[in-house]
């Protein structure tokens, strides 16, 4: 199958013609002081619903969507939205509620959420969860909190200063810890998994937390996970679970059977709501007894027929977000869980170790693996061969968005040289998992002057990534002024 995006010169909407030439006249408005009212019209551009309909669409055109193209993003769940559920979330009763109504005129939403609730806590295998949290960073902010107030509420705060971390970690686990106020240590891995000998050295009564995520970031499940919770817990230290890989586990073991006390859930990796482009994300927070206490307020509580919202919760951190949760994502959530039941959820545990370990298979005959062969929902890739051609991992990458993939995550975890993390979920077949060896295995085989000038067949060729980071265009201002810089003349001072 030959890809190639549209190329569209579509200008921004600010600056499309307006259609009607006469802009909307201020004039009087009843009620409204003549000190508050516009002096000028809104420099808002006037243009039909066919114009708009046909701007976005040509803006999709010209970008990759899950709807089109397969996601392989290791430990970025990625996998279809059910369309049935986007429409359940488009329905009025969902999309015209208000954080601020009185609690008796959201009774039906709030019995949602409450089940939903319960229904994560017998995945999760914890106490209690609250779905107040807006992301998976948020929800692990939200939980490193919940840690610090029970070590308060111990005493041992100004102690217990440490956050102990594997080298496999997720990013926001630290920068969650540092917000928190604690100070990370990070441990060396052994064949891609924690060394129980470096955790058992590291440990201390300066121990907080560990944090871990399991399946691991090399797609590895912690086989030591019982010895782990036997020695942060021997410590006085508190186990966290970071569930970003939770679609692995589902139905087949939890976080409360692998003797966590907190965990964060992202809804929108495992319960298939959408995910990418700056949100919107959906977090959920899992406690266990020693920590259920802690969750944030309001607590949604259901007292005879009724719901309401509890805030009477002494021990609790706090509110962490004005309005509860996020509703739309959360509908979504529930509707995936209910439309796969117990059994359901298990299969697609059992569908994305599947397909993760036969496309292992397949690939590590074309790049090396560094790691054993059985893994979970996802497996690494190392690109190190490819520099004896002078091809590095990110040519690789930018070259398989040529065949209509996106590209899957690279350069992470970093104890794998020019790694190459890939997952497909279980919502991806089998053709299509071998449609991705055959793309894969061409792009690796490209020639080196090929591979350098990927892509070839996008709307926007590659970039100079350096400037981006330094240079970013973050607004129409931005972009004015990009636009001016490229028409100066070569030797024109720059900012």
């Amino acid at each position: 199958m030959t890809f190639r995006q549209a190329r569209w010169d579509e200008p921004l909407i600010w600056e499309r013609p307006s259609s009607d030439d006469d802009p909307h006249p201020i004039g009087d408005i009843p009620g409204i002081p003549a000190s508050l009212r516009r002096k000028q019209p809104l420099d808002w551009p006037e243009i039909s619903e066919l114009e708009v309909v046909r701007h976005y669409t040509r803006l999709s055109q010209m970008n990759f969507g899950i709807d089109t193209s397969a996601y392989p993003l290791g430990s970025c769940t990625m996998k279809y939205n059910p369309k049935v559920h986007e429409t359940l979330a488009r329905r009025r009763h969902a999309t015209d509620i208000h954080p601020s109504q009185p609690v008796e005129s959201l009774q039906g939403e709030l019995e949602l959420l409450w089940r939903l609730e319960r229904a994560l806590t017998r995945i999760t295998g914890m106490t209690e969860v609250s779905v107040q949290a807006a992301a998976g960073a948020h929800g692990e902010f939200a939980a490193l909190l919940m840690i610090r107030a029970h070590l308060q509420e111990r005493g041992e705060l100004g102690r217990r200063t440490e956050v102990i971390l594997p080298d496999t970690a997720h990013g926001t686990n630290p920068a969650s810890a540092a917000m928190a106020g604690f100070q990370t240590r990070e441990i060396p891995s052994k064949d891609g998994c924690v060394d129980p000998e470096a955790l058992r050295a590291a440990v201390s009564d300066r121990t907080a937390a560990f944090m871990l995520t399991n399946p691991n970031t090399a797609g590895l499940f912690e086989p030591d996970i019982a010895e782990i919770d036997e020695i942060v817990h021997g410590a006085g230290g508190l186990l966290y679970y970071d569930g970003a890989n939770l679609n692995a586990i589902l139905g087949v073991t939890s976080p409360g059977r692998m003797g966590f006390d907190v965990a964060h859930l992202n809804l929108h990796k495992t319960f298939s709501t959408p995910h990418g482009g700056g949100g919107p994300g959906a977090g959920a927070l899992a406690a266990g007894d020693t920590l259920a206490p802690y969750l944030p307020v309001p607590r949604i509580v259901k007292r005879g027929r009724k719901f309401a919202l509890d805030y009477d919760r002494p021990k609790s951190i706090g509110k962490i977000k004005f309005a509860f949760g996020n509703f739309g994502l959360d509908l979504r959530a529930y509707a995936f869980i209910l439309a796969h039941g117990e059994d359901g959820l298990r299969h697609i545990a059992h569908r994305s170790v599947l397909n993760a370990n036969y496309l292992g298979k397949r690939l590590g005959t074309v790049l090396p693996r560094p790691f054993r062969p059985l893994v979970k929902h996802e497996f690494l890739l190392s690109g190190s061969p490819l520099k004896e051609r002078g091809v590095r991992t990110l040519d690789l990458a930018k070259r398989l968005l040529d065949e209509g993939i996106h590209a899957p995550t690279i350069y992470f975890p970093s104890l794998v040289d020019e790694a190459l993390m890939i997952e497909f979920p279980e919502t991806e077949s089998r053709a299509e998992l071998d449609r991705f060896v055959e793309a894969f295995t061409r792009c690796v085989r490209d020639t080196p002057e090929n591979l350098h000038g990927a892509p070839h067949s996008l709307s926007v060729r590659r970039v100079d990534e350096v400037r981006a980071a330094r240079e970013p265009i973050l607004s129409r201002k931005d972009l004015q002024a990009a636009a001016k810089l490229e028409a100066a003349p070569p030797d024109a001072p720059r900012p």
